[in-house]
């Protein structure tokens, strides 16, 4: 099976650093949608993984979370596109959880879901917690420059098999182009 994991804000949408609170903030990255859908053509599964601490912190309710993604689900329409599955950590950062990034919970759910190992599956994210998460699993950290991946960068301290893409219908074309059945080959 092809899987590749996404992080959803600052990779398939923009970001913001108040947070999407609801349905109208969410707006695609150019190109993201139509990235995730050369991934469906291509027979690949396609799992999110998303931090959503806003829920924690009171900033907006799980029905409202429920909304957000309807609206993501909407734009995939579109473009003939679909999530697989989708997962996310409504914990906030102090709550000491397994799911929330860096730790790797919701990334072992994915497994569990699609009963398979992670070893060397791109993990596609704009932050050090999404690639950190994604180094404790085996799988293979990948990170955008969008979102807060400039950032990422600039701090340093990336896994160090961390590979970068300007965004993601780049990183996606890298991958669909070099994917044999074993593994990624990205390097």
């Amino acid at each position: 099976m092809k899987l590749i994991i996404l992080d959803r804000d600052g990779v398939i949408n923009h970001d913001s650093d108040h947070f999407i609170k609801s349905p109208y903030e969410w707006h695609p990255i150019p190109g993201s949608i139509e990235a995730i859908a050369s991934l469906n053509l291509s027979g690949w599964k396609v799992a999110v993984a998303t931090n959503q601490s806003g829920v924690a912190r009171g900033l907006f309710d799980s029905h409202t979370l429920d909304l957000i993604h309807q609206s993501m689900y909407f734009h995939l329409e579109k473009c003939n596109a679909k999530i697989d599955y989708l997962v996310c950590c409504q914990h906030g950062p102090d709550d000491n959880c397994n799911c929330r990034k860096p730790r790797p919970g919701m990334y072992q759910q994915i497994a569990l879901k699609f009963d398979c190992s992670l070893l060397n599956v791109p993990v596609v994210g704009d932050s050090k917690r999404d690639l950190d998460a994604a180094s404790a699993v085996g799988a293979q950290p990948i990170l955008v420059r969008t979102g807060k991946g400039e950032r990422s960068i600039a701090a340093g301290g990336l896994p160090s098999e961390t590979i970068i893409f300007a965004d993601l219908q780049e990183a996606v074309k890298a991958i669909l182009a070099s994917y044999d059945d074993s593994m990624v080959q990205l390097r």
